[in-house]
């Protein structure tokens, strides 16, 4: 088997979910070279029977009770057969030639571990002027040039989760790194809000087997956009779950990396909140970057409760 195509997700949109598979069903690439692993997140409403995958011979349904993205990849890494393994969401409807593409750069780049492309956004509604400046954080970017790097933190050439492409020998340390790590569970969306860096995690998993990570203009897909992810609470909460992913990647990935302690964490963000109205910035900045801020802080009080640092110098 080339290729794993693995889609987890918790209580999807229905009408999204199946535009996601249309495009599978789609693909230029022969159904007889990649498999499809749907995860059931702990659905409200099991998906088993409700979706229908029996158009494609190698699909299967599985089920992961735990809520949490991570846990979701370990449940599809203990059953994939591919020599690559790529991460759809439930609202990726991926370009026709998007498999056939992955492998192509997986033999024309062999020093990548991990990659991704392009991310182009189709909104349910018109999102307001003020907040465009932040969509970026709900992945949109169309590439024109490849970027890869070989380096161990997220810089603009690590992969974003949707449609991330990566090889078997990375996602296996990840799966060693993520069943034995605590930390890593920290990672991804728990359910109960947007989170981030268990994609980076895993792509960044690659260094140690000095391999890179790179994004491609010709890996293409589109990034279906709901209206209730359209507002400055979402985005609110979405870059909190980035400035706490950026702190746990840092510890995990970054040699010598100290998270710091959450001391005066609340006297630290209003102080910053002054600095940035007396800066003039705007409100909706002001909120996204103190989410950011909340964000770091609640990953430092996470880190101390795994005693994070006290463990590394062991």
């Amino acid at each position: 088997m080339k290729i794993s195509v693995v889609i987890c997700t918790h209580n999807p949109r229905e009408d999204y979910l199946r535009r996601v598979l249309e495009a599978l069903r789609a693909q230029t690439l022969s159904p007889a070279d990649w498999e499809l692993l749907l995860v059931d997140n702990a659905s409200e409403k099991p998906l088993a029977g409700r979706i229908d995958l029996s158009w494609h011979p190698n699909a299967r349904h599985l089920r992961e009770e735990k809520i949490g993205k991570t846990h979701a990849l370990l449940r599809a890494i203990a059953e994939f057969k591919g020599e690559l393994f790529i991460i759809v969401d439930d609202d990726n409807v991926l370009r026709a030639d998007y498999l056939e593409a992955c492998l192509k750069i997986a033999a024309d780049y062999p020093s990548l571990g991990a990659w991704a492309g392009s991310c182009l956004p189709e909104f349910e509604i018109e999102p307001s002027p003020e907040l465009r400046p932040w969509l970026a954080g709900l992945v949109i970017e169309k590439l024109t040039v490849p970027i890869w790097a070989k380096l161990r933190n997220a810089t603009i050439a690590c992969p974003m989760g949707a449609g991330m492409v990566a090889r078997r020998n990375v996602v296996e340390r990840y799966r060693d790194l993520a069943s034995t790590e605590p930390v890593r569970k920290l990672l991804g969306p728990d359910g109960k809000m947007p989170g981030a860096g268990d994609d980076a995690d895993m792509a960044l998993c690659g260094f140690n087997l000095g391999l890179g990570t790179g994004r491609f203009p010709e890996l293409e897909l589109t990034h279906l956009i709901p209206a209730r992810k359209l507002n400055l609470k979402y985005l609110e909460n979405l870059h909190e779950g980035f400035g706490y992913a950026g702190v746990v990647l840092n510890a995990l990935h970054q040699p010598g990396f100290s998270p710091g302690l959450p001391r005066w964490g609340g006297a630290r963000i209003l102080a910053k909140r002054f600095l940035w109205l007396a800066a003039g910035k705007n409100h909706v900045e002001r909120r996204i970057r103190m989410a950011e801020e909340k964000g770091k802080l609640r990953a430092q009080r996470g880190l101390a409760q795994l005693n994070f640092a006290k463990n590394q110098r062991k």
